[in-house]
């Protein structure tokens, strides 16, 4: 077939003439000005956007129906035509109109040609084959909507994960504040809220398997979280307390899950995340020295592992060890001090200190009482006895070099 205008061929495809996709193409403007304006009739919330907005939809549907023109005069093509007419225009919507709203108009502008595409067509044959070619592109525009949403979210995803990696980085290397508290903002975590470092080993070297795991165990929970995998390591920050009540201990126990077999170690939970360098430098300290306590639990507290930290050479473990315990004991009196010591030397046999120290038990049970009120540690579990025997010696040597 002829265009009688112009003597070029038009091939006839999907069983319409040619005169009926020059009327097509004619009234695709007052095809798409109908549609739009069935929008701002239907769809309170379109009415409320700005006018430039409102324009934007306009040339977009004015595209989807030209496009359509082209869909019926080509059908091999179909699919690369709609996503080349329609690949930047949902970008640009995805800005300001979800995918929901999204879909919402293509259904709305897919009635509007199904009302008024019937007066074009030269036949019922040609009817029946507009409406099928609408509801058929109606499709395609929908899929290639979709296919452009997700790709929009999938780099915001992808950007989000990149500097969520540089906020965590950020804490762990101690950056300025502003700049970590600013960019944790925007991932929308509250900076006043409580935070905790929870560090040790990812499950595997695909680090989106191990991000999809960790936020599945935080969602589950119900806590925001922040991480990075930072090679051979992975680094939590929690929000809000753990270690108050029961049920918050048991949260970073729930989130230790998504870590790999070995030990997980949890830094001081800190009031805000301004402070979280500190709750990360501590995990990382004690994260090195678990090594040391083979029966660590999982997820072992930082301050739990003082004695291995200060046998590494943790200054901060060193200077913790002396003003909660060493300390303490020292400032209580000579008779405190040297029942711990000497319990401790007996190899906590009560008797035999109360013979050294010739007193009765129960006044060493009393003294190791008040020890034990003074430091939090009772020289009559073993555990408590080892720290309570390195603090002493740490208090020691650091008499001896002047820092105390």
């Amino acid at each position: 077939m002829a265009d009688a205008t112009s003597g070029r061929r038009v091939p006839k495809h999907h069983g319409l003439s040619a005169k009926t996709l020059r009327r097509l193409e004619h009234a695709s403007g007052r095809l798409a000005s109908a549609s739009v304006a069935v929008m701002e009739e239907r769809l309170s919330w379109f009415a409320r956007l700005p006018a430039d907005q409102r324009a934007s939809v306009l040339l977009i549907t004015q595209a989807g129906a030209a496009g359509f023109v082209d869909w019926l005069r080509d059908a091999k093509e179909a699919l690369s035509l709609t996503t080349e007419a329609f690949r930047e225009a949902p970008a640009e919507l995805s800005r300001w109109v979800s995918l929901r709203q999204a879909v919402g108009m293509v259904r709305l502008a897919i009635e509007v040609f199904e009302e008024q595409l019937p007066e074009f067509a030269a036949n019922e044959a040609e009817r029946a084959a507009l409406i099928e070619g609408i509801l058929r592109y109606g499709r395609e525009i929908a899929f290639a909507a979709a296919n452009s949403y997700a790709a929009a979210a999938e780099a915001r995803g992808a950007w989000d994960a990149r500097l969520e990696a540089l906020v965590v980085d950020g804490i762990v290397r101690g950056d300025a504040e502003e700049a970590v508290l600013s960019r944790a903002a925007a991932l929308g975590w509250d900076p006043a809220a409580p935070a905790t470092a929870l560090v040790g080993t990812p499950t595997s070297d695909d680090p989106p398997a191990v991000v999809f795991e960790v936020r599945s165990r935080a969602a589950r929970v119900g806590r925001p979280v922040l991480l990075s995998v930072q090679g051979s390591r992975l680094v939590v920050v929690v929000a809000g307390p753990t270690d108050g009540s029961v049920k918050d201990r048991e949260i970073l126990a729930k989130l230790s899950v998504a870590f790999a077999e070995g030990p997980v170690v949890a830094g001081p939970t800190v009031p805000t995340l301004a402070e979280a360098h500190h709750s990360a430098t501590e995990a990382l300290s004690g994260l090195r020295a678990v090594v040391g306590w083979p029966g660590a639990p999982r997820p072992a507290r930082s301050i739990d592992l003082l004695p291995e930290r200060a046998l590494s050479g943790d200054p901060e473990a060193e200077r913790l060890l002396v003003e909660q315990i060493a300390r303490p004991l020292e400032e209580a009196g000579p008779a405190l001090l040297r029942t711990v010591e000497t319990y401790l030397d007996s190899g906590g046999v009560l008797e035999t200190c109360a013979r050294t120290l010739f007193v009765h038990p129960n006044t060493v049970r009393y003294r190791l009482r008040k020890a034990a009120e003074l430091t939090g540690r009772h020289a009559a579990e073993s555990r408590d006895a080892w720290v309570l025997k390195v603090a002493l010696t740490v208090g020691r040597l650091a008499r001896a070099r002047g820092l105390w």
